[in-house]
């Protein structure tokens, strides 16, 4: 008789990993490429139709703003390519190896690193091909974002609540 490996248990220290299959890397890519084509058209339209650094008031607190950023969020590293580039990079592959071991445990997980890998790798495809992000999107006093920059904070609030939601399984 053959030794099973022990089942895990709601009280194990270790998380349970689900690989991604089919359906999930299908959701995942669906999403990716929806974020990055939604990206890259609404960045077309920016440049094509508003000046740069020329604000289009749209509401009193909105405005379209056609911006260069070669920062990341925030600002961070500003002129510096070669570490947002690299960071990028590492953080895309890092998302896919663990949407590859773990993407199956929940149904959020192909939605929320989708809009996170999208939005990543739609700057990054800007800071190869341009030197620089376009960003268009000003609310208030906010810093000027784009359709990436939405995409990457709904992946980091859904990636956060299926996280919190499996480890609260996880304690029951």
């Amino acid at each position: 008789m053959s030794a099973q490996p022990p089942t895990p248990t709601a009280d194990s220290t270790r998380p349970l990993r689900q690989p991604a299959d089919a359906l999930y890397w299908t959701a995942f890519a669906v999403i990716f490429f929806v974020t990055v084509a939604a990206d890259q058209v609404t960045k077309k339209i920016a440049r094509d139709s508003f000046s740069p650094n020329d604000p289009t008031e749209i509401l009193p607190f909105f405005h379209f703003t056609n911006t260069w950023n070669t920062g990341i969020a925030f600002g961070q590293f500003r002129d510096n390519q070669v570490i947002v580039i690299a960071l990028s990079i590492i953080a895309i592959a890092w998302m896919l190896v663990y949407f590859g071991r773990s993407g199956g445990r929940s149904p959020l997980l192909p939605v929320s690193i989708g809009l996170l890998a999208g939005g990543a790798a739609s700057n990054l495809f800007d800071r190869l091909t341009q030197g620089h992000v376009t960003d268009f999107l000003q609310i208030s006093r906010f810093p000027v974002f784009n359709v990436a920059d939405m995409a990457i904070t709904a992946g980091v609030i859904l990636l956060l609540i299926t996280l919190l939601n499996g480890e609260r399984q996880q304690q029951t």
